[in-house]
């Protein structure tokens, strides 16, 4: 690594054990535009990252970010959420996997040291073994990156899911912070000619879940299970690593969904039984054999032949079934070192099913909403006006945004999760399930109060971030606040005074 390199690294970082405070380092000459090198001139005030360079590291919270992808795979992030919450990792001898995570994100190798009361959102709870400043390549190289786009916006290129499963860890959050590495940055050009730009250079995933192409427009806002569509082959192909294929050197952007894209029409999973352990690995062996039986110089997706994309010469890395990594996959939860799977399926049967929708909303829906009958579904889309929930109908808000008072009185179940709310949320006498952030569920965003009454269903109000009263009464069951507090800037009284 280059002195201007380790200069940077200096500028701004947040490591173990401190938050460094500082500026990014100031455009050099013939690295930014004209525009831009005035807005970063000595004695200037420019916007937030506008004036970071390729190679700064920058260590914004995870709200700050905005996503390139509008899909992830669920599963994957199951996996990392179910092993941070297990206490094998410990056992074993060593430290929870989530803080050698994080430490391999912020650019400092593996944790070295962790306090008992240690958190994701406080890294002077743990240590690191790369202090700063003594970054090498080889522990910088594995870091998440991220573009400056218009207005000084960090655009998240790498790490969608390994941020997000930051994001939803108990002792995460939006608030968390950790280092990334700037990429590019492209501040100085319109919006338009941004994502021109980003397409180019293969910095952005527009498609959704069933591999159609979607526009810019449909990329989420922020980070969070609910913010992105679940796409299960991504999830397949995260399992079938180094079984079927390998992360080669300089590896392409997307190389996961690019071979994703490839199994879609080659394995259907119509019929497979994506929570039951011996049926995922045997979808993940069937998978995993595809690609190894693939020529090396077989065009998988966008051009990209198998051996750029990691293809394995032999499967398992020639070692037999009860062995290498497809063994280790395999292990069951009952292990000392469970495998990837066991811990994806054993989050995921914590995660509260979502009813099927008989009408889902997309886009901007401009006006009042009133939910008359059935289960109607706010897929990450925008309603201008109130919201209504009759008596007997059901309410499913993912990555949803509403702009007006929610209300549902008797409703058969109400669901929010990764949604803003501008207004009241008043949910009173529902007869099913009332599930406000929770597990696998993404916090949201209310800026109003909050009233749950007399509900007769089991309620659920966890991770949430409430701008305004919150008053908790008359709930049968009471009112589950886990595995994450909720913030709120106001009184909480009732079932929700210890929110």
């Amino acid at each position: 690594m280059g002195t201007a390199s380790k200069r940077r690294i200096r500028g701004t970082g947040l490591v173990a054990g401190a938050l460094v405070a500082g500026t990014v380092a100031a455009a050099t000459p013939g690295t930014a535009g004209a525009a831009e090198a005035a807005r970063c001139a000595p004695g200037r005030t420019a916007p937030a990252y506008t004036c970071a360079q390729p190679g700064d590291l920058v260590a914004p919270a995870l709200e700050e970010l905005r996503p390139t992808q509008a899909v992830l795979g669920h599963d994957e992030v199951y996996y990392k959420l179910g092993r941070y919450r297990s206490d094998k990792d410990a056992a074993a001898g060593g430290f929870n996997k989530r803080f050698d995570d994080w430490c391999e994100a912020n650019g400092q190798g593996e944790a070295a040291s962790v306090r008992p009361d240690a958190r994701l959102d406080d890294p002077s709870t743990f240590t690191c073994t790369v202090p700063l400043g003594q970054e090498t390549e080889e522990s910088v190289e594995p870091m998440k990156t991220a573009v400056v786009g218009p207005g000084g916006q960090l655009y998240l290129t790498d790490g969608h899911h390994t941020l997000t499963s930051f994001l939803e860890s108990p002792d995460g959050g939006p608030r968390a912070r950790v280092r990334l590495r700037v990429t590019d940055n492209f501040s100085d050009l319109s919006p338009a000619a941004f994502w021109q730009r980003m397409r180019a250079e293969n910095k952005v995933w527009l498609r959704d879940a069933d591999g159609r192409e979607i526009t810019v427009g449909r990329l989420p806002e922020r980070l969070g299970l609910a913010s992105f569509q679940d796409d299960p082959y991504r999830s397949l192909v995260y399992f079938t690593r180094d079984i079927g294929y390998a992360v080669p050197d300089h590896a392409p952007e997307f190389l996961e969904y690019q071979w994703g894209s490839w199994l879609r029409p080659e394995l259907s999973l119509d019929g497979r039984d994506l929570d039951d352990p011996a049926a995922y690995l045997a979808l993940v062996k069937d998978a995993s054999r595809r690609m190894t039986a693939l020529a090396p110089d077989a065009v998988v997706a966008d051009g990209r032949t198998a051996a750029q994309l990691g293809r394995l010469a032999a499967w398992n890395d020639g070692k037999k079934e009860t062995g290498g990594e497809f063994a280790k996959l395999g292990r069951p939860l009952t292990d000392a070192k469970p495998g990837k799977l066991a811990y994806a399926l054993d989050f995921k049967k914590d995660v509260a099913r979502t009813p099927a929708c008989t009408t889902t909303l997309t886009g901007t829906h401009n006006g009042p909403l009133v939910v008359n009958r059935g289960v109607t579904c706010l897929d990450r889309a925008s309603v201008r006006g109130p919201v209504t929930v009759r008596p007997s109908a059901v309410l499913v808000a993912t990555g949803a945004r509403v702009e007006g008072p929610v209300r549902a009185d008797g409703a058969a179940g109400v669901q929010l999760c990764g949604t803003s709310v501008t207004g009241p949320l008043a949910v009173t006498g529902a007869t099913g399930p009332v599930r406000v952030g929770g597990t696998g569920c993404t916090g949201n965003r209310i800026t109003g109060p909050v009233q749950l009454v007399n509900n007769t269903g089991p309620v659920a109000f966890t991770a949430n971030e409430v701008t305004g009263p919150l008053i908790c009464s008359g709930n049968t069951t009471g009112v589950d606040t886990t595995p994450r507090p909720n913030t709120v800037r106001g009184p909480a009284t009732g079932q929700c005074a210890h929110h």
